[in-house]
């Protein structure tokens, strides 16, 4: 197997005080690299700092809400103040107010945009200008969901934002290709405080947190594990190993690693001179329609009792 040594190279991860973030953080700094750490808790964020120092690993802790380019310029200096430069960026930041479409308000829309999508765009940029002005190449490692990917019920903002993600990585992937940065989304399923809020899942994870491990129909079947089971993915995609790997979504969880497909057409049917509604009406169950895509997260296939 290569070896993934990222020795001399310096990280961002935002958002990674706790949960997925911190085994991203750890993970990076287990494999050489030195690691700006990002929370809005200081004493979270600190104690991240103390847990990878404690493993040997290099942190400073930057303590900053994620979402405005303020705020993402303090991060890229802080990198470059304490560890001289800047080679990947990993945007896991991120909150949920879930509400149905009719209840969500204004501000329920606003703040989960504001720190996925334009807390991505933001700290994706400086760190764009950083990484071109090094000359180097770089990584950015945008953080998406199979939400982002497929719609999930009660998540308009969460949703949407993810799938702005995916298309900023297709989009940057094309625009920072010259400048050898690889652009790519990780689409991860752990167990988190948030998965830990679906009912089916939970029993699983209180006895995983007791010492027992998931069955094989979750890590397999589901693709569903532990945050650090998706931390594998964000070293390869900073090495060199993965720098011809560039503006693709990549599932991770469990055991489980998947490309997922970018939308594309499947069906296409032809009318000469155009379409007509009538005609539309006419040809759809037979041409186009034929063959509907379903939405949503598929439900989990647990084991008949």
């Amino acid at each position: 197997m290569p070896s993934i040594d990222l020795s001399g190279k310096v990280a961002v991860v935002t958002g990674s005080g706790r949960g997925l973030g911190l085994a991203y953080a750890h993970a990076l700094a287990a494999h050489g690299a030195s690691v700006v750490v990002n929370d809005v808790d200081e004493a979270v964020a600190e104690a991240a700092v103390k847990s990878i120092e404690e493993a040997d690993g290099r942190a400073v802790a930057e303590v900053v809400p994620v979402g405005s380019s303020e705020a993402a310029e303090r991060l890229v200096n802080r990198a470059v103040e304490e560890f001289g430069r800047l080679d990947v960026l990993v945007t896991n930041a991120g909150i949920l107010r879930d509400k149905v479409l009719w209840k969500m308000t204004d501000e329920d829309f606003d703040a989960v945009i504001t720190t996925h999508l334009k807390g991505t765009f933001t700290c994706a940029r400086a760190a764009a200008v950083r990484m071109r002005e090094q000359g180097e190449g770089g990584s950015l490692i945008l953080v998406g969901s199979p939400a982002g990917q497929r719609g999930n019920f009660g998540q308009t903002n969460y949703a949407a934002a993810k799938a702005g993600i995916a298309a900023m990585t297709r989009t940057w992937s094309m625009e920072l290709g010259r400048a050898n940065i690889t652009v790519n989304a990780i689409v991860p399923v752990a167990a988190t405080a948030m998965t830990e809020t679906i009912p089916a899942f939970a029993p699983y994870i209180e006895a995983m947190r007791g010492g027992e491990p998931l069955p094989d129909f979750l890590r397999k079947g589901e693709g569903f594990g532990t945050p650090e089971d998706c931390a594998a993915l964000v070293p390869f995609l900073a090495s060199e190993a993965a720098r011809g790997v560039t503006g693709q979504c990549v599932g991770i969880g469990g055991d489980k690693v998947a490309l997922w497909s970018h939308p594309q057409e499947i069906r296409a049917a032809y009318a000469d001179g155009g379409w007509t509604p009538g005609a539309l009406a006419d040809a759809w169950p037979t041409s186009v329609g034929a063959e509907l895509q379903s939405v949503g997260i598929p439900a989990p296939k647990f084991p008949e009792a």
